[in-house]
């Protein structure tokens, strides 16, 4: 397996950065909200305030930061290319896309969407145990749990946005499919149109849009 690139290192690093901002923040919000709601037997109005200034501050660092990770795509042709193939997808974001690239090491760790979907906890895979010569599926307990997040929530967008994933939603749960399991599916859908416009090196085209125009 060959080693990932100076810009995909970058990469991650830089998300990684993001990740504790976004924390930290939210541990502040929640903190924020929490004091506002103390009865007021101690004067808070000074931790409220300097928890305010410091919210706002690193929501800052997170837009300066989501610059820096559009800076980074630009300094690598191939993962600005890849970048702007996987952002086609509908319901795929930015967070989610470079996540597609520094997990997929842009596209070289693995070989089919369905590897990366049983990778990302999305898709079971086979085990077998005692002498027993077909095994159960089951979901990889190694599964990537960040990933898996970032794809429930392009999941849930993607049924709102994508005519197409609304109506296989909206059939599967008519049919008595329980939700989690239907967006589940929605997931390893998005997966397998991302790994297709790799592939194919052209953009995700939204066929029922393109019916319904022509």
């Amino acid at each position: 397996m060959q080693l990932p690139s100076a810009c995909l290192l970058k990469l991650k690093n830089l998300m990684a950065f993001r990740d504790r901002l976004v924390k930290t923040n939210v541990s502040l919000k929640n903190a924020i909200k929490d004091l506002k709601n103390i009865i007021d037997l101690v004067d808070n109005s000074f931790i409220i305030k300097q928890s305010v200034a410091q919210h706002k501050l690193i929501e800052e660092q997170i837009k300066d930061t989501d610059k820096q990770i559009e800076a980074t795509l630009k300094e690598d042709g191939q993962v600005q290319k890849h970048f702007d193939l996987i952002k086609s997808v509908v319901g795929i974001g930015m967070i989610t896309a470079v996540a597609f690239l520094i997990y997929t090491q842009n596209f070289t760790a693995f070989d089919t969407g369905r590897q990366f979907a049983c990778y990302a906890g999305i898709a079971p895979f086979e085990y077998s145990s005692g002498s027993s010569v077909r095994g159960k599926t089951r979901v990889s307990p190694l599964a990537n749990r960040k990933m898996k997040a970032l794809l429930s929530n392009c999941a849930s967008a993607a049924i709102q946005t994508d005519p197409e994933l609304k109506l296989y939603y909206q059939r599967k749960v008519n049919d008595g499919k329980a939700k989690m399991s239907v967006l589940n599916a929605v997931k390893a859908k998005l997966i397998n149109r991302v790994f297709a416009t790799i592939t194919r090196g052209t953009e995700y085209v939204e066929i029922m849009k393109y019916k319904q125009a022509a």
